[in-house]
């Protein structure tokens, strides 16, 4: 249940982090303070900050803004009503500053993905103990307003599934493969040099960073515990031009997807590169842009799509979460009280179904599709389509197969097979093709 409580007196906020997000957050509510004072019907007021470099040269101004050098002496200041944590990192200083804060009775703002996915359960709970607010818009999709969508707008619906598109160094990099036509190695050196990509990528191009913000869509969507364990992850190194290029032909892009979905036997949260097909809204969000497509009972297939990341980006959903609590509104984190959250029962892999690309590097003579079509035959796995890429005598050529519905574990037990023909040059490649089910 939220309220509305309007106050004349300033909504004193001490932001921690002065990096990119840090920085355009201070800059933008000191450049629209006016519109944000008619708005809230009251100032929003920044009292102090905190941050490494106290004589560093920076691009804002911070007279009258108190400078503290241990961004934990913000909680347990008395002029302080609310603590942005802009720092990162799913430990640490960001994690003990958030709790103390929410100890001290002060609300928290954050944009750390990985803090929520992980200890957001804690966080909440000490919201609620203490009678603060745990605002998080800017966790998830940048300047994507997908967080208050899911925990307020779509209160009516049943939400049935969640996907997207949720890191837009996966998808810049994987936009470069598919235009250029290069390998993964060109594109990463590409993406960071022009900033989109840190000098250790792993985080991004692994999955973790998306299977962070989709663990945290997922307990919104569905009532339940973040449970950053529970999500299948797999990431973008093994991908070539080979993949690309095949699925053009096949009337696919390749995306790197989060997706979150309820069954009976339980619930599926995923983090893959998949087929998607060029029919879907998915398919058409490139560069560094975020999509987000949520499935409601009542509305059907909603689509957001916007900058996912980027100080400016980031910061409008920072400001957005200040706005609410200048304005008294009350929301409980995660949508409902913590207590009425239950962990979810993960859904078993043989429950998982889903239509397969499987990419081979087989030797190049008679009988070696045979042998591979017979072990998919005896675990009643069906062929739709089968491609061979060139010819090449005594040497390896990749062969692509795509599968009609089958479930994971079945598939997982076909590969473990072919993968040990002395004609398979090397581990057995597959991708899932999306069908927004599991």
């Amino acid at each position: 249940m939220t309220t509305q409580i309007q106050s004349e007196k300033s909504l004193r906020v001490a932001l921690a982090g002065l990096g990119t997000i840090g920085g355009a957050t201070l800059r933008l509510l000191q450049e629209k303070s006016d519109s944000f004072e008619q708005h809230c019907g009251r100032p929003i007021k920044i009292v102090a900050v905190a941050a490494k470099g106290r004589t560093r040269a920076r691009a804002f101004d911070l007279t009258g803004i108190d400078f503290e050098d241990d961004a934990l002496k913000l909680a347990f200041r008395e002029d302080v009503d609310v603590v942005c944590e802009l720092i990162g990192g799913g430990s640490g200083i960001a994690h003990t500053l958030c709790e103390e804060s929410l100890r001290q009775g002060k609300s928290v703002v954050t944009a750390n993905k990985a803090l929520l996915a992980v200890h957001g359960m804690t966080l909440a709970a000490l919201a609620e103990k203490h009678g603060g607010q745990l605002m998080f818009e800017a966790a998830v999709g940048g300047g994507i307003p997908i967080i208050k969508t899911i925990r307020e707008s779509l209160m009516g619906n049943a939400v049935t599934s969640v996907q997207g598109i949720l890191n837009g160094t996966c998808n810049y990099i994987l936009t470069r493969m598919r235009d250029d036509k290069g390998g993964f190695d060109v594109a990463l050196k590409e993406a960071q040099r022009l900033g989109y990509a840190e000098a250790d990528p792993s985080a991004d191009v692994d999955g973790h960073d998306s299977a962070h913000k989709l663990c945290i869509l997922a307990a919104l969507a569905f009532g339940c515990e973040p449970d950053f364990s529970a999500v299948s992850i797999e990431g973008l190194r093994q991908l070539t031009s080979v993949d690309f290029d095949c699925a053009r032909d096949l009337g696919y892009s390749i995306k790197m997807l989060g997706t979150a979905s309820f069954h009976e036997a339980g619930l599926a949260q995923r983090v893959c590169p998949c087929l998607v097909s060029h029919a879907s809204p998915l398919a058409s969000v490139d560069d560094v842009l975020n999509a987000i497509q949520l499935e409601g009972d009542a509305v059907g297939s909603l689509v957001l799509v916007g900058a996912g990341a980027g100080g400016k980006a980031t910061a409008s959903a920072v400001v957005g979460d200040l706005v609410d609590l200048a304005r008294g509104h009350k929301v409980n984190p995660w949508g409902c009280p913590v207590s009425d959250l239950k962990k979810a029962k993960i859904l078993p892999e043989k429950e998982r179904r889903g239509r397969w690309y499987i990419r081979l590097h087989v030797t190049d003579q008679a009988g070696v599709l045979a042998d591979i079509a017979a072990i998919l035959r005896d675990e009643a796995i069906s062929i739709e389509s089968l491609l061979q890429q060139g010819r090449g005598p005594k040497t390896s050529v990749p062969v692509i197969i795509v599968t009609h519905e089958t479930n994971e574990a079945t598939l997982h037990a076909a590969l473990a097979k072919i993968a040990k023909l002395d004609s398979v040059w090397e581990e057995p490649f597959c991708l899932r093709i999306d069908t927004n089910k599991d």
